[in-house]
């Protein structure tokens, strides 16, 4: 059954499980309230901080794993371009393996008949070598058929609406943060699953943002019930879009949250007491996990790194 292009309201809730009580999930956006913007040039950042430097460790060159992140990027258009062709760059540099894409995988309207211009074709060159994406499901996403055909697209490798994977040292999960989530179902086999997992690295990924000085800033909701989660079973690391920037947090509680949607066009982003660096600047984020540390790298259509940051364990 299709879902119809409806407006949600925005609302301020007392938490994640009083939201899912009501049917709705606390100041999330609804389908297609982003497209206003979606291709507005690339403003001027209100903020702009010093990359940290990262320290060198002896001699560990070589990552256990090295991968890559985008979100909000499936316009097909020059501004999607520009960041797959760095990224293809990049991995003519170092390779990598997997892709988290992070939502928003189709504009305007999660359309799969869309897929080969805003999919298939930017990212042929990492495609034909083998390069798989992890998608999860933005707002964008669900407006057809509430998303299921992409979940049934094979080359998103993505066996349901939340799910989890494992790469070496690293376990992954990915939710759906969507308002019309299956949030109590989802939340327990969150908790459940972060509480099996002996990897020595998690790292979650949704759309939406939980900590963000962004256009749609903080999520409450989640602040209150999945930010605990994250610091109870040793998450190292949320990664998400939506809002349509690059921002790093500072460490908050043993997590680092990182908004990686500037993976076709931006918007102005702010500073908030949580920002460690934020930028809007059309981008992808390149991570290499080591044994003790996740190296973090912004990195820009012109392929230089503006910001790096250090998770360590």
């Amino acid at each position: 059954m299709s879902m119809r292009r409806r407006q949600m309201l925005l609302l301020v809730g007392t938490g994640l499980g009083a939201a899912v009580a009501g049917g709705t999930i606390a100041k999330l956006i609804s389908p297609g309230s982003e497209s206003k913007s979606a291709n507005s040039p690339d403003p001027q950042s209100s903020y702009t901080a010093k990359a940290e430097n990262v320290s060198t460790r002896g001699n560990e060159q070589t990552p256990l794993l090295r991968f890559t992140a985008i979100a909000d990027t499936g316009t097909g258009d020059f501004g999607q371009y520009a960041v797959a062709d760095a990224m293809a760059k990049y991995y003519e540099a170092k390779p990598y393996p997997l892709v988290i894409l992070a939502g928003d995988n189709i504009y305007p309207n999660g359309e799969i008949e869309r897929v080969k211009s805003v999919f298939e074709e930017p990212y042929k060159p990492l495609l034909s070598k083998g390069v798989e994406f992890h998608a999860v499901l933005g707002n964008h996403d669900i407006i057809t058929d509430n998303g299921v055909p992409q979940i049934e697209y094979k080359p998103f490798h993505m066996p349901d609406r939340y799910y989890t994977f494992r790469q070496g040292s690293v376990q992954f999960f990915g939710i759906d943060t969507n308002v019309n989530s299956p949030w109590k179902k989802q939340l327990a086999w969150l908790e459940e699953s972060l509480a099996a997992s002996d990897a020595p690295w998690k790292i979650v990924f949704g759309h939406h943002p939980i900590y963000s000085s962004g256009f749609y800033g903080n999520t409450q909701a989640f602040i209150d019930d999945l930010s605990p989660l994250f610091a109870k079973y040793n998450v190292q690391l949320y990664l998400c879009g939506h809002d349509h920037n690059y921002e790093r947090s500072k460490d908050i509680k043993g997590t680092t949250y990182i908004v990686h949607g500037g993976g076709a066009h931006t918007r102005s982003v702010g500073k908030s007491a949580t920002t460690a660096y934020a930028i809007a600047k059309r981008s992808f984020v390149a991570l290499e996990v080591y044994e003790k540390r996740i190296v973090t790298e912004a990195i820009g259509t012109d392929g230089k790194v503006f910001d790096r940051g250090e998770i360590l364990l």
